[in-house]
């Protein structure tokens, strides 16, 4: 068997599109690896929101209380945002928003589930003022403080994709990726 001393051009192509996928793959990455910390500890936050969701799914199904309550949740927007004074107020109401829209998709999916299987009443339902409202308010803060850090960087070409791409990884994406798409709608433009 004799073989050429030239690539060939298939060889070649090849090369060339692994070169043109590498230059993509960075174009996504962030510019320094502190930006990058700052976008995995903003998606593990939105994350941890996410897994309050089955709480008041169990708390609501118990009570029969709705999911979609908008004027509660315009009254926590409104104080949302006035906490936000670092952040743009239209950023942080989308930002927020999706969070909710996330939650609210988490929880409808499975309140979906719990008829189709017949569930009856939970014993472990958590009470949504004393067990659960103390967990968002600690979070809420603390996604504000690193967003005030991210929402400049999200200017940065590649960003948007970089975010969406770990979100993958870090937020849950239960129910086909539902509460995941949500929590990155309207505030993470691609």
């Amino acid at each position: 068997m004799k073989f050429s001393k030239t690539p060939s051009l298939g060889k070649f192509l090849a090369s060339l599109f692994l070169l043109f996928l590498l230059a993509g793959c960075q174009s996504m990455a962030p510019a320094r690896a502190a930006d990058a910390a700052q976008v995995d500890h903003l998606l593990t936050l939105i994350d941890q929101r996410l897994a309050v969701a089955p709480m008041v799914a169990k708390a609501k199904w118990n009570s029969g209380g709705a999911i979609n309550d908008p004027p509660r949740e315009q009254l926590i927007l409104d104080a949302v945002v006035a906490q936000a004074k670092g952040l743009d107020p239209v950023f942080a109401r989308r930002f927020f928003q999706a969070q909710f829209d996330a939650s609210k998709a988490m929880q409808l999916g499975l309140h979906a589930q719990w008829r189709q299987q017949g569930k009856g009443r939970f014993d472990d339902a958590p009470d949504l003022g004393r067990d659960v409202r103390p967990v968002l308010d600690q979070l809420t803060p603390a996604l504000i403080a690193v967003l005030e850090k991210i929402q400049p960087m999200l200017a940065q070409p590649g960003m948007p994709a970089y975010i969406a791409m770990r979100s993958k990884v870090l937020v849950r994406g239960d129910l086909d990726g539902e509460p995941r798409r949500a929590a990155l709608q309207g505030w993470l433009k691609d």
